[in-house]
């Protein structure tokens, strides 16, 4: 499902040159849940970006699926990218709209037919518990809320891969418990899941194989 070789990150800042990954090769396969561990600045966050061609790798193979990821045209990646659930620690919903229509949009985006958005969007509001909250705004939800509605932001276009980038990030450990619960959900249908977190609680509660990262490198695959 996703494969790298040798792939290094650095970014030419204007006094100087940062190494955000060096050197890191690691594979994960269909139906996997890989846990990316360390502390900030560890290069987790700059190693999702590359797997969604949010960036490009300064030499390195990236492979998702069947995507050659860093040598993809414009179009391939919007490809690559309807096969990818992405959740970040801050939930990034539009405040101007609705939970619902935060969660349709994906589909609209995407051509779904009219008769199939309604359906589905209500479909993954309820597998995080959120259906009840569908004609709110963001800015009347909870800090939980705001995650399992990006959650189902995510996962109303079934991905066959899902990113989770620090999910629980500022969350209580019980609040953090909540949304890790629905992320095993997800891998428990059959997702691929890549989390990157940098609290050795959630390490712990998840009990997956896990891939630490020290300054750019990979320091300990484990699990």
């Amino acid at each position: 499902m996703i494969r790298l070789e040798g792939v290094s990150k650095i970014f030419d800042e204007r006094s100087s040159r940062l190494s955000a990954l060096s050197d890191v090769s690691f594979s994960v396969e269909k139906g996997e849940f890989a846990v990316l561990s360390g502390p900030s600045g560890a290069g987790k966050t700059t190693l999702l970006r590359l797997l969604y061609r949010d960036e490009l790798p300064s030499e390195g193979e990236i492979e998702v699926g069947d995507f050659d990821v860093p040598n993809l045209r414009r179009w391939e990646v919007c490809q690559l990218r309807r096969e990818i659930g992405i959740v970040f620690q801050d939930a990034k919903l539009l405040g101007d709209r609705t939970v619902f229509e935060n969660v349709a949009f994906v589909l609209r985006v995407l051509g779904t037919p009219r008769r199939e958005i309604t359906p589905l969007t209500f479909a993954a509001l309820r597998a995080v518990g959120l259906s009840g909250r569908a004609q709110v705004y963001p800015g009347e939800l909870s800090q939980g809320e705001g995650q399992r509605a990006s959650l189902a932001r995510a996962l109303v276009k079934s991905p066959a891969l899902l990113l989770a980038d620090e999910p629980t990030g500022n969350m209580d450990d019980a609040m953090a418990s909540e949304i890790l619960d629905l992320v095993r959900d997800v891998w428990n249908r059959g997702t691929t899941v890549l989390l990157a977190t940098h609290r050795a609680s959630v390490v712990g509660q998840l009990k997956q194989r896990t891939l630490r990262f020290e300054g750019g490198r990979l320091v300990k695959d484990e699990g």
